[in-house]
C-alpha cells in the first residue's frame, strides 16, 4: 500500500467534535480511523457556529479495496466522523490518486454536500483543490477531489517554526486573492484553517474543501465574507508568531496567554514584519479587536487584497551565491590537438615570442611615440625657462619682501571628514502630540528597512500651522565638530525641508529660535545632505523637519503629506 501523505488528507477531520461512530471499521487500512489524534481546531474559537445535530444515518460498511462506479478503488480511510468518511483512493481509469468523501444518501446533509461540491467544481480556479466528481449512487453519495501528494499542510510547516517574511507574505496574498475570487462567485469556505491550506513543491499555495467542508459539518454563517476574512487573519497571525490568536490551543499551536486579549504579532515575537503584523490585526478586527494605528479593519477578502496591494512589496531573499568550479581548458583549446603526446617527465618546449614591433605598423608606432616625446620635452623646457626668468625678475625688485609663516594654511593637510556615531536620541515635540517616539532608534540602527515616520497631514508641504515642525534630538556622546548631516527618506515628491541645529540637551531648554543652525537643505528625492559653511562644535543636534511631501497610501497610512526617515549620519 502506498505511503500515506498527510499533506493531501482533506480537512474533513475531527476538528474538536466528538465522532458519532466511536469505532471505525476494523478492516480500514493500517487502523488510521481507529487511532486518530484529536484535532484541536475549534469552531467556537473562530466564531463559527457549531455543527448541527447529526442525523441517525449510519455510514455504509466499506473497506479497503471497495470500488465505486467500477472506477474509484478505496485505499485508506483517513476520517470517519458524523456519519461520513473520507478516503484516499485510486482512479483506476486515469491511474491517479484521488480523495473521496462518502456518506449515506439519507444523511441529513447529503443534499447540501452535493450542491456545495457541484458549485465548487464549476469555479474551476486552480488555486483551490478541484472537485472532480459528485455522485448520488443508490444509497450512497460520494464526492471525488484532487489528491496532492507533493503538497504540505500549513499545520506541518508551522510545527517547525514561524514562516519567513516572504513566505508569510506570499501565503496571505495568494489565499486572500483566491478567496476574493470565490466570494465573487458566491462561494465561501467557513472552515479555513491551517489544515485547509497547502503549499506545493513549486511554492504555490492552494485551498481545499471550498464550500464542501462546511457542508459536511452543517456549518453556515450570516456573514460569510467576514468569517473567511477573519480566518485569513488568523492564518497570517499563526505564520508570523507560531501562536493561535485566541486563548484556546488549536491546530497544534499554543493560544495566547489568558486575560491579555488580542495583541499584535510584533508584540508576541521579536523581529516580526510590522506591515504584516498590522495587516493581521486589521483582518482580526472583526472579532472585537481594534486595528493598530489608524487604518480601518478589513471585513471582506476583497478589502484584504486591496490592503496587501497598498503595502510596500516584500522581495524574496537573495539566493546564496555559489562560486562556479574553476574552468578547465581542454587540450584542443590549449592548442595541443593533433600533437604527439609527450613522454612522462619530458618538458614541453615554450616557443619564443616574436620580436616586438617588427611590422610596418609597429615601425610607424615607434616613430609616432618618439615624436610625441620630443615635443613634450621641448614644451617642458620652454615652460621651465619662462618660470625661472619670472622668478629672477621678482628677486631683483628691491621693494619686494617675503614673509615666512610657520602656520601657513596652505601647508596644512586637509583634515579628513570622519563619521560621528550616535549614542542616543529622543523625539522633540515643540507643540501638540508626538509622532512615533518608539521608532526613533530606527533612524540610526544601520538598517535602511526600518524607519521613524511622521503622522499624515491633510495639507502641506509646510507643516505649519498644524505644527511648526517635527524632529529628533541626537546625542553624539561628547562635543564634536559637526560639518555634514545626511538622511535617508522613505517618500519622494514635492519637497522635504530639513534644518539641523546645535542644542544643549536631549530636552532643549530653548525653542528652535534660540538654537544655532548648523545647516539646512531641501530635496525631492529619497536622500538629503546638508553641509555647514564651517563646522559647529556641539554634543546635541536637532533634526528639524518643516516641510514634507505629498505621499501615496501604503500599508502604514493613507495618502497625504508625510515623511519617514530611514537612517541619519553625521560627519565632522
Amino acid at each position: 500500500m502506498a505511503e500515506r501523505s498527510t499533506a493531501a488528507v482533506d480537512v474533513a477531520d475531527n476538528s474538536g467534535d466528538e465522532p458519532l461512530t466511536a469505532q471505525a471499521d476494523q478492516s480500514t487500512a493500517d487502523g488510521v480511523a481507529n487511532n486518530r489524534e484529536r484535532d484541536t481546531d475549534s469552531d467556537e474559537a473562530q466564531g463559527n457556529p457549531t455543527s448541527e445535530e447529526p442525523g441517525k444515518a449510519s455510514p455504509p460498511e466499506l473497506h479497503s479495496g471497495h470500488k465505486l462506479a467500477r472506477r474509484y478503488r478505496l485505499e485508506e480511510c483517513v476520517t470517519r466522523l458524523d456519519g461520513f468518511s473520507s478516503w484516499r483512493a485510486v482512479d483506476e481509469k486515469l491511474r491517479r490518486a484521488v480523495g473521496v468523501h462518502l456518506l449515506p444518501a439519507d444523511h441529513p446533509r447529503a443534499r447540501s454536500v452535493l450542491a456545495a461540491a457541484r458549485s465548487s467544481a464549476l469555479l474551476g480556479d486552480p488555486r483551490f483543490v478541484q472537485v472532480l466528481d459528485a455522485v448520488e449512487d443508490n444509497d450512497l453519495v460520494y464526492v471525488v477531489h484532487e489528491w496532492l501528494p507533493d503538497a504540505t499542510e500549513l499545520t506541518a510547516l508551522l510545527a517547525a517554526g514561524p514562516l519567513e517574511v516572504y513566505d508569510a507574505y506570499q501565503m496571505v496574498s495568494q489565499i486572500a486573492s483566491a478567496m476574493a475570487a470565490a466570494h465573487r462567485e458566491g462561494l465561501a469556505h467557513l472552515r479555513l484553517s491551517p489544515n485547509a491550506v497547502l503549499r506545493t513543491s513549486t511554492g504555490q499555495w492552494r485551498i481545499r474543501g471550498l464550500a464542501v467542508n462546511a457542508a459536511l459539518r452543517g456549518i453556515s454563517s450570516d456573514t460569510p465574507q467576514r468569517t473567511d476574512t477573519e480566518a485569513i487573519g488568523a492564518l497570517l497571525y499563526a505564520t508570523l508568531t507560531q501562536r493561535w490568536p485566541y486563548e484556546s490551543d488549536a491546530h497544534g499551536l499554543a493560544g495566547l496567554p489568558k486575560d491579555i486579549g488580542l495583541i499584535p504579532p510584533d508584540q508576541v515575537r521579536a523581529g516580526v514584519h510590522r506591515g504584516l503584523s498590522e495587516l493581521a490585526m486589521r483582518a482580526l478586527a472583526n472579532d472585537g479587536a481594534t486595528a493598530s494605528r489608524h487604518e480601518s479593519p478589513c471585513t471582506t477578502p476583497e478589502e484584504l487584497v486591496k490592503a496587501i496591494g497598498e503595502m510596500p512589496r516584500i522581495r524574496p531573499p537573495e539566493p546564496a551565491y555559489t562560486a562556479p568550479p574553476q574552468y578547465q581548458r581542454t587540450a584542443y583549446q590549449q592548442g595541443a590537438y593533433g600533437r604527439p603526446a609527450l613522454r612522462p617527465g619530458a618538458t614541453q618546449p615554450v616557443p619564443a615570442p616574436p620580436p616586438p614591433l617588427q611590422s610596418r605598423t609597429g615601425k610607424a608606432l615607434k616613430w609616432g611615440v618618439s615624436a610625441l616625446l620630443i615635443a613634450a620635452l621641448g614644451l617642458g623646457s620652454w615652460q621651465l625657462a619662462d618660470a625661472l626668468m619670472e622668478r629672477g625678475g621678482k628677486a631683483d625688485d628691491p621693494n619686494q619682501t617675503q614673509t615666512v609663516d610657520g602656520n601657513d594654511k596652505n601647508d596644512e593637510q586637509t583634515k579628513p571628514v570622519k563619521p560621528i556615531s550616535v549614542q542616543g536620541a529622543q523625539e522633540y515635540v515643540a507643540s501638540g502630540s508626538a509622532q512615533a517616539p518608539q521608532d526613533v532608534a530606527n533612524t540610526y540602527d544601520a538598517d535602511a528597512s526600518t524607519f521613524w515616520r511622521t503622522k499624515k497631514y491633510n495639507e502641506g508641504p509646510k507643516l505649519a500651522p498644524y505644527k511648526p515642525g517635527v524632529g529628533i534630538v541626537y546625542d553624539l556622546g561628547s562635543e564634536q565638530d559637526v560639518s555634514t548631516a545626511s538622511i535617508g527618506l522613505r517618500y519622494t515628491g514635492d519637497h522635504t525641508t530639513v534644518h539641523f541645529y546645535a542644542t544643549d540637551s536631549l530636552s532643549p531648554s530653548t525653542g528652535v529660535d534660540g538654537m544655532t543652525e548648523i545647516a539646512s537643505a531641501t530635496t525631492t528625492g529619497s536622500s538629503l545632505t546638508a553641509k555647514a559653511s564651517k563646522p559647529v562644535k556641539t554634543r546635541y543636534v536637532l533634526l528639524w523637519m518643516t516641510d514634507v511631501p505629498n505621499a501615496p497610501s501604503d500599508g502604514y497610512s493613507g495618502a497625504g503629506y508625510k515623511q519617514a526617515i530611514t537612517d541619519v549620519t553625521f560627519k565632522g
